[in-house]
This record gives structure tokens, C-alpha cells and sequence, in this order.
């Protein structure tokens, strides 16, 4: 049971088969076009790392940096399941992008 003072990281009804990401960029990284994406649950967050350096027509060796709620680098191993249950706001996870540390 949960207590009150902590978040519910309960998962949400099965029936939802991708997840809404909104990618924001951070400081001067590149602006998409498109922000809002639906993947699938089980991505990994390096997954959405590489589509940004591909979208964005980055080298892969150049660095990028990601943040969730403007604040803390997830690790790359981590799935988007498990921060859209944690962090997820208004039906979404929202992720900053950076070319440089920003926060974290």
C-alpha cells in the first residue's frame, strides 16, 4: 500500500499500447519539428537518445543529454515504462534534450 507522502508508481490499464513522450529542447540544442511522439513502452531511454541524434542529423559521437522533469539524467539501461508510471504528467512524459549539461 502506498503512503500518502510518496507517488503512486501504479501502472496504468493494459489497454494503452504506446506511451506520448514530448521532447522539449534545453539551452542551445536544435528544435524539432515534431515533439510529440508515441513509443512503445519497453523503449530504452539510449533508444530515444539515438533517434534524436538521427532526427536532429547529429554524429554519433556527438553528445546529448536527456532530463526528466528538469532535473535528473535517467539511466540509458532505463525504460520508458517505468518513468512515464513515475514521472508522467497529463498523459505524457515529457524529456529535455540538451547538447551540454544542463541540469542534474
Amino acid at each position: 500500500m502506498a503512503r500518502r507522502d510518496q507517488p503512486d508508481c501504479t501502472p496504468e490499464p493494459a489497454e494503452k499500447k504506446k506511451i506520448d513522450v514530448l521532447l522539449k529542447p534545453t539551452g542551445n540544442a536544435p528544435i524539432m519539428q515534431k515533439r510529440k511522439w508515441a513509443v512503445a513502452p519497453q523503449m530504452k531511454i539510449k533508444e530515444i537518445v539515438e533517434f534524436i541524434k538521427k532526427y536532429l542529423k547529429m554524429e554519433k559521437t556527438d553528445s546529448l543529454f536527456l532530463y526528466v522533469n528538469q532535473a535528473f539524467a535517467p539511466p540509458l539501461d532505463h525504460d520508458v515504462r517505468n518513468l512515464y508510471e513515475c514521472f508522467g504528467t497529463n498523459g505524457k512524459l515529457i524529456l529535455h534534450y540538451a547538447t551540454t549539461p544542463a541540469w542534474g
